[in-house]
């Protein structure tokens, strides 16, 4: 059996979307307080209040702020005390980078691991079990020179099982919906051990749960000697984003970070191309096509691909987050989106369907087809779409036409679908994208948005479409 050492302790835990909180108390402070001395090393007192910014908690605001992506203000608002909420992972943030490693980049010395599967979780099959945690370690063994070999008995180096709050390591664990497992750094003894959460839901690729094969891969990850990034889309980001196993590509940040400890795999076949993971969206690209913009309760969002960001008007840096993190029964590489007349419902389009979010949460009975709002069975996608304040009308571009649809009424206009240039002047395509702001409607056709009045039709700019990202090359 493995003896305890005081390897480094890292965990994985589940993004848990929360809505914004209008007021901050004293048990929030002190509860923010406690967070920033656990995970970015607030060593002295803060004095009577965290809400005044007084150093130096403000200091450790701004860091914790900048990490994940808020704006940074050195102050606790709501934002901030809702990140500080979520179930996460253990490790410390202040310093991780795009990819980490442990002090020293620690490792083995060895390309030639064993692993055991010590007992199994009831949620699945053993065979489940073992193809999970074998596809695993495939995904780090396919960009390195590491190869493993199971055992069945007696002491491996990576040492795999599932067990409830205390389980043996002086690591309880918290039951279910926060942390799902944890994995120590490469060493003797407990090193490179990998343990999970049984209080958790564990699956083979189910959304109804957690896909074993995500949380194994990740933990797999600490066991070889790579701590937590900062990028949304690597797989060594401390939260939990559900990805189908079967099409998973170990993004190039991981890669990039496993093979600053081991190097390349030297075994590669020349006549078979490995796929590569699309690349994570840069906002300030000025050719870049967004998929969709809205507003939503004062913010705008911006989706390309699996991502978004969200901006608002007194913040110069968007905060980039993936799209399932925040709704995580939404579609990515979305078509269109909008947000209602009832504030804070939004709607995002893919193909013929389209789904209601109010908050995080699913509206019951989506997703619909596009019929439900009064398309056109022919109509196969639409291409963008916003509603409209003055009118309260939604608009659906579609090819070179566009509908108009009367949400009181719930039918469409009459006269409608009707071509773009007898209202919009100057389009040089599709539109693309579409919202309204502050008086003006903005068109997307390709990387280039267009400001119009939308009661005149009078075009006024053309700008790039990162106008609103607050880019410096536009």
């Amino acid at each position: 059996m493995k003896t305890f050492n005081l390897s480094i302790l890292l965990s994985l835990a589940i993004t848990v979307y929360c809505l914004p909180i209008s007021q901050v108390t004293v048990q929030d402070e002190h509860f923010a307080e406690t967070y920033l001395k656990k995970f970015f090393n607030l060593t002295e007192e803060s004095g009577p209040s965290v809400r005044r910014g007084i150093s130096p908690v403000s200091k450790k605001l701004s860091e914790m702020q900048k990490f994940f992506g808020l704006q940074i203000t050195g102050t606790l608002d709501s934002d901030t005390l809702a990140v500080m909420k979520k179930p996460r992972c253990g490790v410390p943030d202040g310093t991780v980078a795009r990819f980490s490693t442990f002090e020293n980049n620690l490792k083995w010395q060895k390309n030639s691991l064993t692993y055991r599967i010590e007992n199994y979780t009831p949620d699945m099959s053993m065979s489940e079990v073992d193809d999970s945690i074998e596809k695993a370690l495939q995904v780090w063994a396919k960009v390195t020179p590491l190869r493993f070999t199971r055992l069945y008995s007696g002491t491996a180096d990576i040492m795999i099982s599932f067990g409830g709050r205390a389980h043996g390591d002086h690591y309880p664990f918290d039951g279910p919906g926060s942390t799902l497992a944890h994995a120590f750094s490469p060493g003797p003894g407990i090193g490179g051990d990998a343990h999970f959460d049984e209080d958790e839901t564990f699956t083979l690729r189910s959304r109804k749960g957690f896909v074993l094969f995500m949380v194994a891969a990740h933990e797999f990850g600490h066991s070889l000697g790579l701590s937590h990034s900062d990028d949304r889309s690597a797989l060594m980001y401390p939260v939990y984003t559900y990805k189908n196993p079967d099409t998973f590509v170990l993004p190039q940040d991981d890669v990039k970070g496993i093979q600053s400890l081991y190097g390349p795999n030297p075994v590669k076949n020349p006549f078979v191309a490995e796929p590569q993971p699309p690349p994570t969206p840069d906002a300030c690209d000025s050719t870049i096509v967004l998929d969709a913009v809205t507003t939503l309760q004062g913010e705008m969002l911006f989706f390309k691909d699996s991502f978004f960001w969200r901006s608002t008007p007194s913040s110069r840096t968007p905060q980039q987050s993936l799209i399932t993190n925040l709704w995580p029964k939404a579609p990515v590489s979305i078509d269109a989106a909008y947000e209602s007349q009832q504030p804070g419902k939004i709607f995002l389009f893919k193909r013929q369907h389209v789904w209601a979010f109010t908050g995080s949460d699913l509206v019951p009975g989506y997703p619909k087809s596009l019929t439900s709002v009064g398309l056109p069975r022919g109509v196969k996608n639409i291409d963008a779409a916003l509603y409209d304040v003055d009118s309260g009308k939604t608009l659906f571009f579609v090819g070179n036409s566009y509908f108009s649809y009367d949400d009181a009424r719930k039918t469409m206009d009459n006269g409608f679908p009707k071509r773009l240039d007898q209202t919009f002047s100057g389009l040089p395509g599709k539109v693309t994208a579409a919202f309204q702001y502050r008086g003006f409607t903005y068109l997307y056709s390709g990387p280039h948005m267009f400001e119009y009045n939308l009661k005149t039709g009078r075009l006024y700019r053309v700008l790039r479409n990162n106008y609103f990202l607050h880019c410096t090359n536009v």
